[in-house]
């Protein structure tokens, strides 16, 4: 394995979501089952609103990617568009990224880092 990567192993219990979005998307995700809070008061979600800084979104990124129970991480497409040089650098397997749209925000498939990752890969984007 090399330096500084992870190995993914099963949890028994399985792996959380986790969810950096707008109020609406985050409590559409919570009401759903997917919001969790641990006995420290961690929890698996950000709410981004008009007061939420670049630097607490990039620290919430890096925190929940880190996290060990998270599996996947669902981020808003126009949130993440304010960390993307964060995003372009992860390389990570475990946790998935997934860009969403939001209800202001529609899904722009030319800005998600995974569609522009296997668009390279497939030669797509000499199309």
């Amino acid at each position: 394995m090399s330096a500084g990567k992870r190995r993914v192993r099963p949890r028994e219990d399985g792996h959380l979501l986790a969810i950096i979005a707008d109020e609406d998307t985050v409590t559409g995700f919570v009401l759903a089952g997917a919001g969790h809070v641990d006995s420290k008061r961690n929890s698996n979600f950000l709410v981004v609103n008009e007061k939420t800084t670049t630097q607490q979104i990039e620290a919430a990124f890096r925190t929940l990617t880190t996290r060990e129970d998270i599996g996947v991480l669902i981020i808003s497409q126009y949130i993440a568009e304010t960390i993307r040089h964060v995003l372009d650098d992860y390389s990570e397997m475990v946790p998935a990224i997934l860009e969403i749209p939001s209800k202001d925000h529609p899904y722009e498939p030319k800005k998600d880092s995974l569609m522009l990752r296997v668009s390279r890969m497939t030669g797509r984007d000499r199309q």
